[in-house]
């Protein structure tokens, strides 16, 4: 993602208000691979700017959206994640337990079996991996070594 003063660049060529709360976000986003919630972008923002609202907050990420600097995901956690890794192709991690998200670079993405491209034309694709985080489950047990 781009720093806090290049988007403060773009905001403002493309006539966009740019405040001392969206900066604050812009720098709260920038190296951020956790896929932060809204919600939790408000919350780090208000440590910071405590007048901060939310509709604020909102309204910043999807203007990054819009301008193709973010993505706002769904990912059945329950609250909309932002992701600032725009630069790669890459799918999620989802840990059941925490709600942690991860990158993941895939190499093939699966394609829409030929019987139905006919009738469906596919704009994108998501593969979610869902499981437990080595945080929240248990390690994998070491197999024993022949002796």
């Amino acid at each position: 993602m781009r720093t806090a003063d290049e988007l403060t660049g773009l905001f403002r060529t493309q006539g966009l208000r740019v405040t001392p709360q969206r900066q604050a976000i812009f720098r709260l986003l920038h190296g951020n691979d956790r896929h932060p919630t809204v919600d939790s972008l408000y919350d780090a923002a208000r440590t910071e700017m405590p007048t901060i609202s939310l509709k604020t907050v909102y309204q910043t990420v999807h203007d990054l959206e819009a301008l193709g600097q973010v993505t706002l995901l769904d990912l059945g956690t329950g609250s909309v994640r932002v992701d600032p890794n725009v630069e790669s192709d890459h799918q999620h991690l989802v840990c059941t337990s925490c709600g942690l998200v991860r990158d993941v670079p895939l190499t093939e993405v699966p394609s829409l079996p030929a019987r139905y491209r006919r009738e469906f034309r596919t704009d994108a694709v998501e593969v979610i991996f869902r499981g437990v985080c080595d945080q929240c489950g248990p390690r994998p047990s070491k197999s024993p070594t022949n002796q």
